[in-house]
């Protein structure tokens, strides 16, 4: 794919999502931490649903470590892996008090180093919370660079890599977010909606759904 269809592809689907932003609730950096982490396989709707009862209580590091590992998993348990996510984000609190004055850090490395946050953790946080130009690859992204020939890659992390290299500047920020939507909505898994697609004739997938007779 060339850079113009690739840019054309972008001016797309900024037009048809003018607002992009992630669907987790969330209203500090140190929140969309706790929300990321609790979303590995789960769904944005559940985590929502679990940190609008969690939040209110406790939403900083000392509050959520007032309140323990046991009285997290009540505030979590309706959520997938909710006792090993209850103990990284107990572990994470500790980090960051201990380690950055109780505030998420701005640095890959040091996001990294906190248990249960991994490079697309630290991805999604980089640019969500602090405005990096960082893409964080998860299924739907993986899916919509493979099939539309945007950004091609057997792993997460050349995908990662090859849309970071080919996005054009002035879309890197959007970018994650983006993807994330056209994929959850559009392009989805199965029986993706190609006849409503706003990049159907840009997008080099060959099986493409066809349009109801």
């Amino acid at each position: 794919m060339n850079a113009n269809k690739r840019r054309r592809i972008f001016e797309r689907l900024a037009a048809a999502i003018p607002a992009p932003t992630t669907e987790l609730r969330y209203s500090t950096p140190f929140e969309l931490l706790v929300a990321v982490v609790l979303s590995a396989q789960a769904t944005d709707k559940g985590v929502n649903k679990a940190t609008a009862k969690l939040f209110p209580v406790a939403n900083t590091p000392e509050a959520i470590l007032a309140l323990g590992e046991e009285g997290l998993r009540e505030y979590i348990k309706t959520i997938g892996l909710f006792n090993s996510k209850a103990k990284n984000i107990i572990g994470l609190c500790k980090r960051l008090i201990e380690r950055h004055g109780g505030e998420v850090p701005r640095d890959r490395e040091a996001l990294e180093a906190l248990p249960g946050v991994g490079r697309k953790t630290a991805n999604v946080i980089l640019n969500t919370a602090f405005g990096e130009h960082t893409i964080a690859v998860d299924t739907h992204i993986f899916r919509v660079a493979n099939r539309t020939g945007l950004a091609p890659g057997k792993t997460v992390l050349a995908v990662e890599k090859a849309l970071e290299k080919h996005t054009p500047r002035e879309f890197l920020k959007d970018a994650h977010h983006l993807l994330i939507l056209h994929g959850r909505y559009t392009c989805t898994a199965r029986k993706p909606k190609c006849p409503q697609c706003p990049i159907a004739d840009l997008c080099e997938y060959p099986d493409k759904t066809a349009p109801p007779d």
